[in-house]
């Protein structure tokens, strides 16, 4: 293997080193992808984003069998929950996207290398030289290369994702749950506290809630989901309420105790009253931290941020040759579809084909809860925070016939726009497949459409699509349907 010089190698097969690898060996560079796990496809495929919306899929599902009889359904009227199969068809998903990667591979000649890749130091007479140790090293694709200690490139992607994070002094078992125990529970439990309302957290309490859990969140910030629109999280708040989730906000969690049924969580509201709640278990979801400490970027000219690696605009390090991409970037949000573009624009730059840098602005944000969530651009204060003449537009669902047929007209549709030239700042839904429809947002402001262009693209009827139309021309205050 040492006899073998790669063009590119990659550290980390989750969707920034998986796309990355892809879209390489698509433009004829000689590819190695480097994976110490025997499944390629990460923390997305396996703990994260595809089993958690296979679940909130099946969640989904159950919510409108409770309103069977309404449409004209009779017979399901005591639906009964199968935990089992639940947790059987998320894991089915994962394994056919695992084998699909696998063939993506061979397909693409990416030469997968099982093991751990550490950098040893910088570039020697423009190649690098990879260790690559056995420890966690899996049967699989690629087991051929097993022997393999050393990889030479002439370039290096670093892309080995993140970990989530625990508050400190605990330890995730059987009870203090992260993203990985909740995901494969051998018993649904009937109660479960949830730290933390970024998307990790809000997604989970849906899931729960709408499977019969009663559900509590408790977070630390003034709102939940802080990321989003202030607008945005007050109608996620009035729906979770309605939903009989209890919502807490502004609030310190103290400790957290096993009981003999499960949890004990003590915390001081926002009022600065102690609490306490218990619970079967307690999700702890506050965030990720990078995967950084292990890679060997300590013998390169790297200096990490916080444990994040900075990048340029073509996310190069500060190690020349040495690239970084997905959760460990700095400054870059911590999703999926942002580490397969960033590898996208890498491979790219490394093959000498065309590409343009990833724009934090441009990036969609989605929370697949009940009601959904997607999001691009600048809120509505950050616009204003940074100068505009901010003219708003917002549009209800309840006016969207779609909606009412879909028996989901919760939510509305805003856009944040400059009113000197009706540039799209931002865009921001609550409500049905909001996470579907935010990538027509992102097209706009990808394009530079004004508020105007918008307001004169047809949109089919009956579609929960027209809203955004609505939603453009509620800017100039003339929606039709408000």
């Amino acid at each position: 293997m040492a006899d073998t010089t790669y063009d590119l190698a990659i550290i980390g097969g989750g969707p920034a080193g998986y796309t990355c690898a892809i879209r390489a060996g698509q433009l004829g560079l000689k590819v190695a992808l480097i994976e110490k796990t025997d499944k390629l496809g990460g923390t997305c495929l396996h703990v994260g984003c595809i089993p958690t919306k296979a679940m909130l899929f099946s969640a989904e599902v159950w919510d409108h069998l409770k309103h069977a009889e309404s449409y004209g359904i009779e017979g399901v009227s005591a639906p009964k929950l199968n935990w089992q199969n639940v947790l059987k068809r998320k894991n089915d998903i994962t394994v056919k996207h695992t084998k699909g990667l696998d063939f993506l591979m061979k397909k693409n000649k990416v030469t997968v290398v099982r093991g751990h890749g550490r950098l040893t130091g910088g570039a020697k007479d423009g190649v690098f030289t990879i260790d690559v140790t056995t420890e966690d090293k899996g049967k699989g694709q690629g087991a051929e290369l097993q022997a393999a200690t050393k990889i030479l490139t002439k370039k290096v992607v670093i892309a080995t994702g993140s970990d989530a994070r625990m508050l400190p002094g605990y330890q995730a078992d059987d009870a203090i749950l992260t993203n990985i125990e909740i995901l494969s529970l051998p018993a649904f439990p009937k109660s479960l506290v949830v730290i933390g309302s970024g998307a990790v957290g809000v997604e989970f309490a849906s899931i729960f809630k709408s499977f019969g859990a009663e559900v509590t969140i408790i977070e630390a910030l003034p709102r939940i989901v802080p990321v989003e629109d202030e607008e945005v999280s007050k109608e996620l708040t009035r729906a979770y309420k309605k939903r009989g989730i209890d919502v807490n906000v502004s609030c310190k969690v103290e400790k957290i105790e096993k009981t003999k049924d499960g949890v004990k969580v003590s915390f001081v509201d926002a009022a600065g009253k102690p609490q306490v709640k218990e619970a079967e278990k307690v999700l702890v979801a506050v965030g990720r931290g990078p995967r950084t400490y292990d890679a060997g970027l300590d013998k390169t000219k790297i200096q990490l941020d916080r444990g994040f690696v900075p990048v340029n605009e073509w996310m190069e390090t500060s190690e020349p040759g040495v690239y970084a991409i997905g959760d460990i970037v700095a400054g870059l949000p911590q999703l999926a579809h942002v580490g397969a573009m960033a590898g996208v624009v890498v491979a790219s730059k490394v093959a000498g084909k065309y590409a343009r840098p990833v724009r934090k602005d441009r990036v969609p944000g989605c929370t697949y809860c009940d009601p959904q969530i997607g999001s691009v651009g600048l809120t509505e204060a950050q616009a204003k925070e940074k100068g505009y003449q901010v003219k708003v537009g917002k549009f209800p669902f309840v006016g969207n016939s779609k909606a009412t047929i879909l028996d989901s007209h919760d939510g509305f549709v805003k856009v944040v726009s400059d009113a000197k030239y009706g540039e799209v700042l931002g865009v921001h839904i609550i409500g049905p497949n909001a996470t579907e429809l935010i990538a027509e947002c992102v097209v706009a402001m990808e394009l530079e459409a004004t508020v105007e262009e918008l307001m004169f693209t047809i949109h089919a009827h009956p579609t929960l699509a027209e809203s955004l139309l609505d939603g453009f021309s509620s800017v100039e205050g003339m929606a039709i349907n408000a």
